[in-house]
């Protein structure tokens, strides 16, 4: 049964809310220069208490360089055009991913959620169960992040991989249980050129990272495990048994306030995709208080005994 529409959908509309362009601008200079700083101490870290350390205050700085990301996809980072579209290939850069790609995938995301290619968190008759559970604990281990970044690789050289009939085919479970026949037909209306040069640059930019400071893969793969981890885990914790609704389907997260600055506001999910164009500094306005804010443990937990079988 469809959940009854919230009155606090809907009262985003984009032009009703001020674009903070000079404090993103001034958090993706400072997440940056962090990000850079914590990369280059992790590499030469005089202990493992300092690397770990390291690793994880930057699983934090990433995701304020991703929250930063998914705000430029939304067209939110800047009401200038130029600016927020070369502010997310920057903080693309970081993740590293390209902006168009994201873009494609992410609204693709907000078009499908909790349907039926979406419901990872529910066992189907018909599943391959594998799979399902395959797919469900590399979300909370971070091997997703892997994934993403293995997938825009592909594009990048090898673009035939993601053209594979299982990965396409309506009919394949493979397609249907992980999504992928909807994701890769987004690609397709990718304009290729750019989105190849977007994802050169932000390998670019990783390389020039690793020679200019000198980076040691430890220090680097540790603190990029520690965001993988924390990103991945976010990424269906926000909406891992919530209604099977496209724009109810997700929590407003409870989180530390220090945990929800860093996120920028990500947290308050539910109310993003009802006001999806709303900048993120907006988005407490728009959370409903009536309506259940389970906190992020209470679901990472639950998610760790697996998908469910049936409905949420």
């Amino acid at each position: 049964m469809r959940p009854t529409a919230s009155p606090w959908k809907g009262r985003g509309a984009a032009s009703s809310w001020s674009v903070p362009d000079a404090l993103n601008g001034l958090l993706l200079i400072s997440a940056s220069a962090a990000g850079a700083f914590l990369l280059w101490a992790a590499s030469h870290a005089p202990s493992v208490g300092v690397l770990l350390a390291c690793a994880l205050l930057f699983s934090l700085v990433g995701n304020t360089l991703f929250s930063l990301l998914h705000e430029a996809v939304h067209g939110s980072f800047s009401r200038r055009v130029g600016v927020n579209e070369w502010a997310g290939r920057l903080a693309a850069a970081w993740f590293p991913t390209g902006l168009s790609i994201q873009r494609a995938f992410h609204l693709t995301h907000h078009r499908n959620n909790r349907s039926a290619s979406e419901q990872f968190d529910v066992i189907h008759e018909g599943d391959v169960r594998w799979l399902k559970y395959a797919q469900w604990y590399a979300i909370l281990t971070g091997v997703y992040w892997l994934t993403a970044v293995l997938g825009v690789i592909c594009y990048l050289l090898i673009p035939r991989m993601l053209r594979l009939r299982i990965l396409r085919r309506s009919e394949s479970r493979v397609a249907l249980q992980t999504a992928s026949g909807e994701y890769l037909a987004a690609l397709d209306g990718v304009r290729p050129v750019p989105a190849r040069l977007e994802i050169l640059f932000s390998f670019a930019f990783q390389g020039t990272l690793a020679t200019a400071l000198d980076l040691s893969l430890v220090g680097w793969a540790a603190c990029y495990g520690a965001f993988a981890l924390a990103w991945s885990s976010l990424q269906y914790a926000d909406h891992a048994f919530s209604p099977l609704d496209r724009e109810e389907g997700a929590w407003n997260l409870r989180v530390s306030s220090l945990t929800r600055a860093f996120y920028l506001n990500y947290h308050f999910h539910r109310a993003h995709h009802q006001n999806p164009q709303v900048p993120w500094i907006h988005l407490p306005k728009l959370v409903d208080p009536s309506e259940p804010q389970p906190t992020f443990w209470r679901i990472w937990w639950a998610m760790w005994k697996g998908p469910r079988e049936g409905a949420p």
